[in-house]
């Protein structure tokens, strides 16, 4: 078991403690240590057979055992037990806002709430709000919590898919049975959110392959096994299909099973202008549905399928019937951008505000990744509840960076940390910091932390006004949305879009998997706009660096490329961009 894993177990145990009533101390013993695993800079595994978790502040001998049981056999029988003596509804309360474990724990006590429908019916009865500690206000968004979680219970974060299916994946191909897999469906596509996970194989041992699947580690329960397709479990709650085809039709089912339905629908209509007839098994020529082999057109890759209807081919991510096809037959579809063209980010937290890792800590790790750039831009005063900068941390911050950029390049590193900030657009529009702190900064982002219940317009007037401000570079986070968990604000993006093309501010794609904010749907008419955009990671630990990799999925969802986003450029290209809107507006 990873540490990640680890440490989420850790923190529920903490929870299933603090709902029994343990001593508050002993539960945020498991909080701490679960924090301190995520920040270890090694392999847990490696600490664990080396037997140097005693080693590490705040894991006394209780918690060393429990680690190394969970690292080592992937179980724990204390965990087991401890979430067997609870209702098993109660952990499933904490997933709606505004409740905690001391209210959920008020809750199963004095109203014997231990599942969201009893909550839901006790809200609607009223009960709810007479007690003590709730009220009228906190039951209304409780249900409204409840209708948001329901609307979204089945779905999940693009990231969290990703980090379920990619072991099993990478050992899927290493399968000696497997001639070719990939996965498919809406995570191939680059979906922000996603139903399910779908594998697909070749195989001419198909029995061999499924049962390997339904045993990988990942695997929590098999709903369903045949001779050619199974369907799992994965951590996390995440179904998985497996199907297993020949290999004469994987590409064929590749296309099919990666969707989308409407993408699906337009090339069948090519196939059948065309005198054939397209499916999951094959192209044939035929008037009619068939399966027959004689029939079959010979198509080894999926570019031979597009090539065969008269098509260049058409990158999975665009294949949602919004222009690809069109693109497509005049040639005009861009080359997408590619992750590894990425440089670094420009919006990103140390331990400074609310990050976990030092500057140095920082500066090496991405080093090792190869970057050749990182902004430091730690939350402006207004942002307390993220330990924001005032003005003096600020500018010691700044002389910092610059002395730690100088024992870099004396140590011949190439890499360069750049001083910026995420400030807060306050009411009104005004900035958090003024202009002269921030005309020191390298990089300015703007971002709107607090006040989402205004008005579209307030909101609107807010964000526009921090794009004319000549100091800022780019807007943070556009819409403020957390996927599956905080809907966006109100906001006229387009009006936003039009202010930020007028000024020469740049949008963040901020590539948390939480946000993916701005939305990919928006970028065409944002690029043809001419604004350019900047793919964030929004790093609050080193770990996050991984989130330049998903953003630039969205982004080529998003029909982007190279040329379209600013990180791709060379540091010294990209400073002359950070000078040039301020140059326009002196």
């Amino acid at each position: 078991m990873d540490k990640e894993r680890v440490a989420e177990i850790l923190v529920e145990i903490g929870v299933l403690l603090e709902l029994k009533g343990e001593n508050p101390f002993k539960t945020r013993a498991y909080a701490n240590a679960a924090r301190t695993l995520e920040t270890l800079t090694e392999p847990l595994e490696k600490v664990v057979r080396e037997n140097r978790l005693g080693e590490i502040k705040g894991i006394g001998e209780a918690l060393r055992d429990k680690i190394t049981k969970l690292v080592e056999t992937g179980n724990l029988p204390y965990y087991d037990e401890l979430k067997a003596s609870l209702p098993e509804g109660l952990l499933g309360l904490m997933d709606i806002p505004g409740l905690g474990p001391k209210k959920v724990k008020l809750l199963y006590e004095k109203l014997g709430v231990y599942s969201i429908e009893r909550l839901e019916a006790l809200c609607r009865s009223n009960q709810v709000a007479d007690l003590t500690g709730f009220g009228e206000k906190t039951q209304t968004k409780i249900l409204a919590g409840i209708e948001f979680r329901k609307k979204y219970a089945s779905q999940h974060l693009l990231g969290h898919a990703h980090r379920a299916a990619n072991p099993i994946l990478e050992s899927l191909r290493g399968h000696p049975d497997v001639i070719r897999c990939e996965m498919a469906g809406s995570v191939r596509r680059n979906k922000e959110i996603i139903g399910d996970i779908d594998f697909l194989v070749s195989s001419r041992n198909p029995s061999a392959v499924i049962e390997s699947f339904s045993t990988q580690p990942g695997v929590m329960s098999v709903n369903a096994k045949g001779d050619t397709k199974t369907s799992v479990v994965l951590e996390g709650g995440i179904q998985a299909d497996l199907r297993v085809v020949a290999d004469r039709e994987f590409p064929f089912a590749l296309a099919y099973f990666t969707g989308s339905k409407e993408h699906n629908i337009v090339m069948r209509q090519r196939a059948i202008q065309r005198g054939l007839r397209l499916n999951e098994y094959g192209l044939f020529r035929s008037s009619e549905e068939t399966r027959d082999p004689e029939l079959s057109v010979s198509c080894a890759t999926e570019e031979e399928i597009f090539r065969q209807l008269d098509l260049a081919f058409i990158p999975p991510e665009l294949r949602e019937d919004q222009g690809e096809f069109a693109a497509s037959e005049h040639g005009t579809l861009p080359r997408l951008l590619e992750w590894t063209e990425l440089r670094g980010s420009l919006h990103n937290h140390s331990n400074w505000s609310d990050g976990r890792d030092t500057l140095e800590e920082i500066a090496s790790a991405m080093i090792d990744l190869g970057c050749d750039y990182w902004a430091i831009t730690d939350h402006s005063k207004s942002s307390f509840q993220a330990n924001g900068l005032q003005a003096d941390r600020v500018r010691r911050q700044i002389g910092e960076i610059k002395s730690l950029n100088q024992r870099l390049a004396d140590a011949g590193n190439a890499f360069t940390l750049l001083t910026g900030s995420e400030v807060d657009i306050l009411n009104g529009g005004k900035l958090d910091f003024e202009d002269d702190l921030l005309a020191d900064l390298e990089v300015v982002v703007a971002s709107i932390h607090q006040g989402f219940t205004q008005s579209e317009a307030e909101l609107t007037e807010r964000l526009i006004r921090a794009a004319e401000n000549p100091y800022v570079h780019m807007l943070g986070h556009l819409t403020g949305r957390l996927l599956l968990e905080r809907e966006p604000y109100k906001v006229n993006q387009h009006a936003v879009i039009d202010a930020c093309a007028e000024t020469g501010t740049w949008i963040e794609l901020n590539a948390s998997p939480y946000r993916f904010d701005l939305d990919w749907r928006l970028w065409t008419y944002a690029k043809g706009k001419g604004v350019k955009c900047v793919i964030n990671c929004d790093a609050h630990r080193i770990e996050h660096a991984g989130f330049l990799r998903l953003g630039a999925g969205i982004a080529r969802k998003g029909w982007l490329a190279a040329a379209d986003v600013i990180n791709t450029l060379p540091l010294f290209d990209l400073r002359n961009q950070l000078e040039r809107k301020r140059a326009r507006h002196s």
